[in-house]
């Protein structure tokens, strides 16, 4: 007997830290904080990050063109067939004339092809150059920061969108649950209406048509149940998905869907006021629009003259030994110190029609952020109505959806009175089911709206 209390003892610690273990799988999220999740794991936050830090390393590497740069070089060279020159043979000696090659009958007044180069050479040393003044070089670099500036402005967009998709997919799933909810409510009825309808039936109340149609209106419950399952498994996996969790992995939805809805059907949503020239579209273009004012002084810098120091160092060795470097023959070293000057002259007006296309890019620049002032007052507005016209139109979902509810209601009453018929019943609830989707719809259209108009003021 204590030997199967301790195997149920020692089972029952086993369920439990199992329990514990399948709990601490689970993740539970506002929906503050699955954006945040998001932001820190999505897949194209990471990219847009990236993105970052190689503009932070395009600066460096701008910057670090205006620096002393320092190469290195080494040769080695074998001559298999040396360069000749023609030599007068008149002015060689008698006695080099058999090292050379030259034949005795050679005329004095001919000439024979001599080589000047010894067998093997070789030679290493390094060079230094630094940039004095350069007008591009100025200009790239700040170019370079401007282009930081508009990866860093990117990577906000980026966050923006994966906020609002986050809020959406959040939104759906809530949607999704609590029309789930109401569905099993409609079976719970419907296979009561079943029930009470075959016994009816067995006692010889009723046809057995109308037990058919009970099953029917049970079978169409459960087909309703089904599809909302495979909703919210769909938008609970876009959701994972957008987050940047495993589609595997269990998430709790910790906000009830009044939470989002009440404060809005109230009144109490305070979006603030809109400031087109805070919102990341308007400051994009105006980075972009200074990135155009920078290529336009890039294209003009280019008439600007460009100096240039060096310092050359080097040694060379000559000889017939293949290993120069062990030898005992000779290094001689040389070094050079100099500027480069180089000034634009004359291009054939090509550099002027490289102006005068950079002029043009900068006045589009301008002429689309004037142009996104506008449109970013339109989203705002059109948001404005967009959301206004959601809350009515959730007003009337719901309504029709209380009437369609006491209707079904009602009707049921009567076809348990024997009123009325059960082909009625069905299409009362079939109008029933459909004001719940229709009730669905209102209410992601409504908290969608209000995503658009955070985004559309720069709030989100």
């Amino acid at each position: 007997m204590k030997t199967k209390t301790k195997q149920l003892f020692i089972l029952l610690l086993f369920l439990i830290a199992s329990s514990g273990v399948k709990a601490q799988d689970e993740f539970d999220f506002t929906l503050a904080e699955a954006q945040e999740y998001a932001l820190s794991n999505s897949y194209v936050i990471r990219n847009s990050k990236l993105d970052v830090d190689a503009a932070k390393k395009k600066v460096w590497e701008t910057i670090a063109m205006g620096l002393p740069q320092v190469s290195g070089t080494s040769n080695y060279t074998k001559n298999i067939d040396a360069a000749k020159s023609p030599m007068p043979v008149a002015i060689i000696p008698k006695d080099f004339w058999f090292p050379l090659g030259i034949p005795e009958d050679t005329p004095l007044d001919g000439t024979f092809p001599i080589s000047f180069a010894q067998k093997f050479n070789a030679d290493y040393g390094f060079k230094i150059d630094q940039l004095i003044f350069d007008g591009s070089y100025i200009v790239g670099v700040n170019s370079a920061k401007i282009y930081l500036q508009m990866a860093a402005e990117t990577k906000e967009k980026t966050e923006i969108e994966i906020k609002q998709a986050v809020a959406q997919s959040y939104f759906l799933v809530l949607a999704a649950e609590e029309n789930l909810k109401v569905m099993k409510e409609n079976l719970k009825n419907s296979e009561k209406l079943e029930s009470d309808t075959k016994a009816l039936y067995e006692n010889g109340f009723t046809e057995e048509q109308d037990v058919d149609q009970m099953r029917l209106l049970v079978q169409k419950s459960e087909n309703e149940i089904l599809k909302a399952e495979r909703e919210i498994r769909v938008s609970r996996m876009v959701l994972k998905y957008t987050m940047g969790i495993d589609v595997e992995e269990r998430i709790v939805l910790t906000q009830p869907l009044t939470e989002f809805l009440n404060p809005l059907l109230d009144g109490e949503e305070n979006l603030g006021g809109f400031d087109y020239s805070s919102h990341i579209d308007y400051r994009m273009l105006d980075t972009q629009r200074q990135l155009s004012m920078k290529e336009l002084r890039l294209a003009q810098a280019a008439y600007l003259p460009r100096l240039t120091a060096f310092y050359n160092w080097s040694k060379m060795s000559f000889g017939d030994n293949a290993n120069l470097y062990k030898s005992s023959v000779p290094w001689y070293k040389s070094s050079m110190f100099g500027f480069n000057l180089s000034i634009p002259i004359f291009t054939s007006g090509q550099q002027m029609a490289k102006v005068q296309q950079a002029r043009f890019s900068y006045q589009q620049s301008e002429n689309e952020q004037a142009l996104a002032e506008q449109t970013l007052k339109k989203d705002y507005l059109s948001a404005v109505a967009d959301i206004e016209s959601a809350i009515d139109q959730y007003h009337n979902d719901i309504e029709n959806k209380k009437l369609a509810k006491k209707i079904y209601d009602k009707t049921t009453i009567k076809y348990n009175n024997g009123i009325s018929s059960s082909v009625e019943l069905s299409q009362i609830e079939t109008q029933y089911i459909q004001s719940q989707g229709a009730w669905v719809a209102s209410v992601i259209q409504l908290l969608n709206s209000k995503i658009t108009l955070e985004k559309a003021i720069g709030k989100l």
